[in-house]
């Protein structure tokens, strides 16, 4: 099955024509799970909700997993530029563009809402929160009117992502039900 297997160096699984590394495949599922959480985790609501004595153990969490996610997301990146990836499966050009354009929202929701979410709160004059560690100070001046405008923006993105990772999971399985081609099987890891 490995034959044209190319081994990356420093990870244990190597990536053959059908099959992601296994890197890439813990960066995917790690980012599944921790958007998950901190969608979960969000307090969600107005600015004097989200910052209430009630939500703050729902807002340091939803934090501190956020700047988790925005990290594995840069490590992601990272990874992705020197990785090697399967060869894609055969499909028509529509599902190519569309896969391809799916794949690239993905990667700019998963920089912006991190990015919406520092600003907007920094330009609220609100600290961030990074359990454990402490707060980080705003490190801009304050601007509060669009910093609620980020933030707002911040819960839009955040739904956003949700809906369409959805749409990526369900393509995933006509993939791997319907079309039979193995690309969901491409992103699992292999335990036999």
């Amino acid at each position: 099955m490995y034959a044209n297997a190319i081994v990356v160096p420093s990870s244990s699984t190597p990536i053959s024509s059908e099959r992601h590394g296994a890197f890439t495949q813990l960066f995917h599922w790690a980012t599944v799970l921790l958007v998950g959480a901190a969608y979960i985790l969000s307090p969600g609501g107005s600015e004097a909700r989200v910052y209430s004595a009630a939500a703050d153990a729902a807002r340091q969490w939803h934090e501190s997993v956020g700047l988790v996610v925005f990290a594995v997301v840069l490590l992601r990146i990272l990874w992705r530029l020197f990785s090697v990836t399967p060869e894609p499966a055969p499909a028509a050009a529509w599902m190519r563009a569309s896969a391809k354009a799916v794949q690239w929202a993905l990667y700019a929701l998963l920089v912006a809402i991190p990015l919406t979410a520092i600003t907007g709160a920094w330009l609220e004059a609100r600290p961030l929160t990074i359990l454990g560690i402490g707060n980080i100070g705003p490190m801009l001046a304050p601007a509060h009117d669009l910093g609620a405008s980020l933030a707002y923006i911040h819960t839009i993105l955040g739904n956003a992502i949700i809906w369409l990772a959805g749409l990526h999971a369900v393509a995933a399985l006509f993939h791997h039900y319907v079309l039979r081609d193995g690309i969901l099987r491409s992103m699992l890891p292999n335990w036999r």
